[in-house]
């Protein structure tokens, strides 16, 4: 069973998955590409960080930033022994329930133009493709997507 728990982002086993995600975006994206937040920046009081776990191993990691009038889903990141187990529709179900909780009324995303599994997720989840938003720039290795919640 996963459960989807609220999780300090510096518990060991969540760090070590964040920095196996931060690995592989500096692997695949130019520095100014790379959106991703530090492990201290997933403490702002405007996040919440979620771990997905069976038993005592955590598998997956994801927040929900809240911002003035919409959601962003951020340091969405599974590892690969867990991929396709339900791991990152768990947490994404938790974190829109979250937004809900909130009162926003929309999530929206970054993710790279090369991480077809992710697009197909959030596909999955309802979110489609959209223009630019917040503080982001045009970027040929990005996507943009949101969901009306």
């Amino acid at each position: 069973m996963i459960i989807v728990a609220q999780t300090d982002p510096h518990h060991p086993q969540a760090t070590a998955l964040l920095k196996q995600s931060h690995a592989l975006m500096q692997s695949l994206f130019a520095p100014e590409d790379n959106f991703y937040l530090d492990i201290d920046d997933l403490m702002a009081p405007n996040i919440y960080f979620y771990t997905a776990r069976m038993g005592d191993e955590v598998l997956g990691t994801g927040a929900l930033m809240v911002k003035a009038n919409y959601g962003e889903v951020k340091s969405m990141f599974v590892s690969e022994s867990a991929r396709g187990k339900g791991v990152a529709a768990a947490l994404l179900r938790q974190i829109e329930d979250t937004a809900r909780d909130e009162g926003l009324s929309m999530l929206k995303l970054e993710t790279g133009n090369v991480l077809h599994p992710a697009h197909r997720l959030y596909a999955r989840h309802g979110f489609m493709e959209c223009g630019v938003f917040g503080d982001y720039v045009t970027a040929k290795s990005s996507i943009f997507m949101e969901k009306a919640l």
